[in-house]
């Protein structure tokens, strides 16, 4: 009896610590410093305009309204739509799904920071499909970000800090329309020194405008 109760006392504290850890995870938001990180890359503009990629977009980088509409160029908003619009889309397309692909059985642990930064990767490259197959575009869940972030391989998926910082695997995303962009790689880096918590590193990365 006494050995049975030991076992069931044991299963128990590890069913609580993966409770616990799935706990944390869920209770992960974009905080400040990732929102002041995509508000300094994005600028907010009122009236739609042709990003890099040569898509519509409106606000703070948005392509489409909450109800699924494309954003199309003639289009105007408010700067409170256009506030709401960004906060809406940031946490149900971005924030909800970053988290779940956290969330899976052995993956690493992630601290705020990291979230963030990986949301704001997300929320400017695209979550990517579920399943991929040739043919669809990537985003967040076929990068190399993800795969090193959850088997706990940081270095590799945010680089390294010090008087040559590195970007790491977020530096895999500084395309835009088959070109290298100085401003992606400005980004990435920003983005990767959020993930470290470099925020000197994150200061110089945005011109002195977000600071940790």
């Amino acid at each position: 009896m006494r050995l049975k109760a030991l076992l069931a006392s044991a299963s128990s504290l590890r069913f609580s610590t993966r409770t616990r850890k799935i706990d944390m995870t869920a209770e992960l938001r974009v905080g400040p410093i990732a929102r002041a990180l995509m508000h300094h890359f994005e600028t907010c503009r009122l009236a739609a305009y042709r990003c890099p990629a040569n898509v519509p977009t409106i606000g703070w980088g948005n392509t489409y309204y909450l109800d699924g509409r494309p954003v199309r160029m003639g289009d105007r908003i408010t700067q409170q739509q256009a506030d709401d619009l960004f906060a809406a889309i940031l946490e149900r397309d971005f924030g909800a799904p970053v988290r779940a692909e956290l969330s899976v059985a052995g993956a690493a642990e992630t601290s705020p920071a990291q979230f963030g930064a990986m949301v704001a990767l997300a929320y400017n490259i695209g979550m990517g499909p579920r399943a991929w197959r040739n043919g669809l575009q990537k985003g967040f869940r076929q990068s190399e970000v993800l795969r090193l972030h959850r088997a706990g391989n940081y270095v590799g998926a945010g680089g390294v800090g010090g008087d040559r910082p590195t970007s790491g695997a977020f530096g895999g995303w500084v395309r835009a329309r088959g070109k290298v962009s100085n401003g992606l790689v400005r980004r990435r880096n920003a983005e990767a020194a959020l993930y470290r918590s470099d925020f000197a590193a994150l200061e110089r990365f945005t011109n002195g405008e977000v600071k940790g």
